[in-house]
């Protein structure tokens, strides 16, 4: 052990040099107590903020309950809207609507209102009978009943007939529409007690299904019954779709007009009714069912004829005339603050003429044009000066873009079909000297308004016999048939060169990855539409700052439960006229408009067809569409929803059994709001119900492209290469569409070499063997627009 060492104690080995100074480092009890309760008050701190938080959000919620009960079943609340529905045509509503107003009327036997006011319930009703068959009359009702009863007879002999075809429509409607409280009442049930409840059972389980789950179901025979019912009713918490919260509106109780000696040809609208759901500003902008969008003139707040205290008020209104009720307060338009009726852009002629160039535009220029000086290009014989200036600029982005897909071909082709960006990878044809070259090269100028398929709509009925009637149903029918068959499929004609007819279409490399410029090449009506930079923010500004006003309870409001007079300025005579037939048998609803919302754009809705309707469904076809409270006309076109690509496939028919996109041009509207669209018959006075869905978006900028597919069939074949005719009929067409890609229903996929002789035959190369079999084609696209409708309400066109 002589080799060990003698440990040495280092000064750097240990932490403390002695133990007096190991003391000094220790923390004392009393400070590790304060410690610990500071970690114990934080702890508490946060929970108690958790319990305050949960307390206050508590209150606020109770606060909100109180002030919703109040203002629905208050004094100041306006009349709560019954609608009674009847299931099936043996349903006799008139007499429960008697029934129902007996027991809440104070008076006696005598003529009754459809709105009264009993202190009893403390309680005021309006009851309303839904006429069974006619569908316009029960949408309107149903877009502004706070309760929809419906109602079953029970003497049916079988349990399907408690609800008939009609009853079954209306609602699937009133679903789309988006449901408000519901209760079925059951009328004519048996006396005797057992028979009684029996038949009560059965109508029950055979109506269960078509209701929602929180729908009740009531006997509604006898005075009890139906007193019964109403407590349930007045303390039930009504349900209404959010759409209808979002806008004030009014039904329309007594409708007038006062002709304008100032202005012929128009005059002034009155519609007197309670106002709901949100105040009404007098400068902001309504819009009247089916009739359009309105500035108002005035509006007067009138004192409320059915006050729910009757002592208080008991002489407010001793006569059925309008204008004997008291004015308490009117409202004049500032014309400062007004909102102006814009409906359509006014476009600028000079808005697209070029402005002088910048010095760095110029500068930019003269490079670009040395550098298209330095580069050899190909021109056909013949080709002057002027026309080299535009064909050199069109090769110029062809040899740019072959050059980026490293093509191996030296010469580019001048006479050949303008593609989208990364499409030019196609190797193209040798150059030529085509006579027709200058056609071809100024053909993308030329505003062709030929359609693949005939895109007229039906005549009206009155201009047609019934034999041309059914034969363009036939027609129609066929061409549905057809298209879900061979979809897209069509035929180059023989008269015309294919180049000319299918001269604004374009190929795409790729349907989803392929860049298609929005901007490019807008239709006319484009400039007379609105369009948002952000849509989403602009929405919830708009809304925001409705609340706002609101909230600030201005002096040009007029609140919500107000018994109000509304009138509305410049309203053609021939539609208040229309306007004041209509209000004998379907109420005249009125809602307010946020802001930009008389503006025109295109509209995308989506929309599923109704499965009651069976004809056919064509893009570009006249329809009512119903959107929240408002009607208007409009020509749509349908697309699929494509969620990984900014492009969507136009379907030239609205096929059954799924959900696709509606495009139109439409005044502005904030989702969410449900869609009814109806189809009016030739001759008929109610129109069907064709589609239902909701509002999507507002995008101007949406890409809808028509496809069309060309096909050809292998003549010879050999290997991976094949002759391919009746794509074509000439060979300038097939040197025209040469770079475009073809593909085969088998799955293979090739490129056209070469024109083969003189009738349009081609030789393509493929990436497989090919089979004689198969079906050669070319997909071509172009961009499809909504076509603007001729009317925009549906009063216009009554």
């Amino acid at each position: 052990m002589g080799g060990s060492r003698v440990q040495v104690n280092k000064p750097h080995k240990s932490r403390f040099s002695s133990k007096s100074s190991r003391s000094l480092h220790k923390v004392s009890q009393k400070d590790k107590n304060r410690i610990a309760k500071s970690d114990r008050n934080a702890t508490k701190g946060a929970r108690a903020a958790r319990l305050q938080r949960s307390k206050m959000l508590r209150e606020q919620k109770r606060a909100a309950f109180l002030k919703e009960k109040r203002a629905s079943s208050g004094s100041a609340s306006p009349p709560r809207l019954i609608l009674l529905f009847p299931l099936s045509p043996s349903v006799n509503v008139n007499s429960l609507a008697e029934d129902l107003l007996r027991l809440l009327s104070t008076e006696g036997a005598g003529a009754l209102s459809s709105t009264v006011a009993s202190s009893e319930y403390k309680l005021r009703a309006t009851v309303l009978q839904a006429p069974h068959g006619d569908l316009l009359s029960c949408m309107e009702m149903a877009k502004v009943a706070d309760l929809i009863a419906f109602v079953a007879s029970a003497t049916e002999e079988s349990t399907c007939d408690y609800i008939d075809s009609f009853g079954s429509q209306c609602l699937s409607v009133f679903r789309s529409l988006g449901l408000p409280s519901t209760v079925v009442l059951i009328r004519d049930l048996p006396i005797e007690l057992k028979r009684r409840n029996d038949a009560k059972k059965t109508c029950t389980s055979s109506l269960t299904s078509e209701f929602p789950e929180d729908c009740k179901f009531y006997p509604a025979d006898t005075k009890d019954d139906l007193h019964k019912f109403m407590w349930l009713f007045k303390e039930q918490r009504l349900t209404t779709p959010h759409w209808r919260n979002q806008r004030p509106y009014l039904m329309a109780q007594k409708v007038d007009m006062v002709p304008d000696d100032s202005n012929p040809g128009k005059c002034t609208l009155l519609l007197t009714g309670y106002t709901r759901a949100h105040s009404l500003s007098v400068n902001q902008l309504v819009h009247v069912s089916g009739a359009g969008d309105f500035q108002l003139g005035k509006i007067e707040i009138l004192k409320d004829p059915i006050p729910l205290n009757a002592r208080k008020e008991h002489n407010a209104m001793d006569s059925d005339d309008i204008q004997d009720v008291e004015v308490i307060r009117s409202l004049a338009p500032d014309p400062l603050n007004e909102e102006p009726l814009l409906v359509e852009n006014v476009p600028d002629p000079l808005a697209g003429e070029q402005t002088w160039p910048t010095e760095a535009e110029m500068a930019e220029a003269d490079r670009n044009q040395k550098q298209k000086r330095l580069r050899k290009k190909n021109l056909p014989r013949g080709t002057s000066e002027y026309q080299a200036a535009w064909i050199i600029d069109d090769t110029d982005e062809e040899d740019s873009d072959a050059k980026d897909e490293d093509a191996d071909d030296d010469d580019e082709d001048d006479d050949g079909m303008v593609l989208d960006e990364g499409e030019s990878g196609f190797p193209s044809q040798e150059g030529t000297n085509n006579p027709d070259f200058e056609d071809q090269a100024s053909l993308y100028l030329r505003d062709s308004d030929e359609e693949t398929e005939n895109d007229s709509v039906m005549m009206e009925g009155e201009n047609l016999t019934r034999e041309q009637i059914e034969a363009e149903i036939k027609k129609i029918k066929e061409a549905h048939a057809e298209d879900e068959e061979f979809p897209d499929e069509v035929d180059t004609p023989l008269d015309v060169p294919a180049r000319k007819r299918f001269a604004k279409y374009r190929g795409l490399k790729s349907f989803r990855t392929s860049s298609w410029d929005p901007k490019e090449s807008l239709p006319p009506e484009y400039a007379r539409i609105f369009a948002f930079d952000n849509f989403a923010r602009t929405q919830k500004h708009v809304i925001a700052k409705a609340l706002e006003m609101e909230q600030e309870s201005r002096d040009n409001r007029v609140p919500a439960g107000s018994y109000a007079r509304i009138y509305i300025k410049d309203i053609p005579l021939d539609i208040a006229s229309k306007l004041c037939a209509v209000s004998r048998r379907a109420p005249i609803i009125l809602c307010g408009l946020l802001q930009h919302e008389s503006k025109m754009s295109v509209l995308h809705f989506s929309i599923k067809k109704h499965d009651s309707y069976d004809a056919p469904i064509k893009s570009k076809e006249e329809f009512i569409f119903h959107v929240g409270f408002r009607q208007f006309v409009a020509r749509p076109i349908f697309s699929t929803d494509n969620v990984n690509s900014d492009k969507h496939k136009m379907e030239r028919f609205l096929h059954a059994g799924r959900f696709s996109i509606a495009s139109i041009y439409a005044p502005i509207s904030f989702p969410p709001l449900p869609l009814i669209v109806l189809k009016g018959a030739g001759g008929a006075s109610t129109p069907t119900v064709a589609a239902v869905g909701s509002l999507r978006s507002i995008d101007p900028d949406r890409i809808v492209l028509k496809k069309i597919i060309l096909t050809g069939y292998p003549q010879r074949v050999s290997k991976l290469k094949a002759t391919v005719r009746y794509m074509f009929h000439n060979p300038e067409d097939v040197r025209w569409f040469k770079p475009v890609e073809v593909w085969t229903k088998c799955g293979r996929r090739g490129r056209i070499k070469e024109p083969v002789g003189t009738h349009g035959a081609m030789k393509c190369i493929f990436n497989g063997g090919l089979q004689q079999h198969d079906t050669v084609c070319m997909s071509l696209y172009k961009r499809a627009y909504p076509r603007w409708p001729e009317h925009r309400f549906p009063v216009l066109n009554a």
